[in-house]
């Protein structure tokens, strides 16, 4: 019934001839709606499958709302980016929007395997484009109780705590379509 009501909403914020990225409704995993550009009007965020067996990643998609043209407009496109699977449980991408007008994005492992898993990325709007400002991850083994690690990062001071430990590495504004996780996880100290 969420889903159905998401898709709804989804329908009819976004007319058919406002779809940059056009996908059936039936493809959205998640989505979240907040102020990223901080104008006024709610703004989205979703991610979707692919829609075929391709084998590829879900994407994610973030509209900004042109309040003038009582629509909202694609500005950014990143298909084939965000790691998850709906057939598994504890494997399903998460979006969610913060009370600050930023949003996190959710990947995790918390079903298969001895090596569970939990990575968020907090995604901001800044100089009219997005950016990752934070990186959370956190890691346990079923198997081991001390096999686990965990690491919080502002990735825009290069400031964090990793394993309990403060860390701190170099300060950087990357954009969302520029990133990559070994960016925040050699800082943490998560790749040695």
């Amino acid at each position: 019934m969420k889903l159905l009501a998401a898709a709804v909403v989804f329908s009819i914020a976004l007319p058919a001839a406002a779809l940059a990225a056009d996908f059936p409704a039936d493809r959205i995993v998640a989505m979240a709606t907040g102020d990223w550009n901080k104008d006024g009007a709610a703004d989205l965020a979703v991610i979707a499958t692919p829609g075929d067996d391709s084998g590829d990643d879900n994407g994610l998609y973030v509209y900004l709302a042109k309040p003038e043209e009582n629509r909202l407009t694609l500005v950014r496109s990143l298909p084939n980016s965000v790691w998850g699977n709906l057939t598994m449980y504890g494997q399903e991408p998460e979006v969610a929007a913060l009370a600050n007008g930023s949003f996190t994005l959710t990947t995790k492992n918390d079903s298969v395997g001895r090596d569970r898993w939990r990575q968020s990325l907090t995604i901001a709007y800044r100089n009219f484009d997005f950016i990752v400002a934070g990186y959370t991850y956190s890691s346990y083994d079923t198997l081991n109780p001390d096999g686990g690690s965990e690491c919080d990062l502002n990735v825009l001071t290069g400031k964090g705590k990793s394993n309990g430990r403060p860390v701190a590495g170099q300060a950087q504004f990357v954009l969302l379509k520029d990133w990559q996780d070994g960016i925040a996880r050699s800082i943490c100290g998560l790749d040695e």
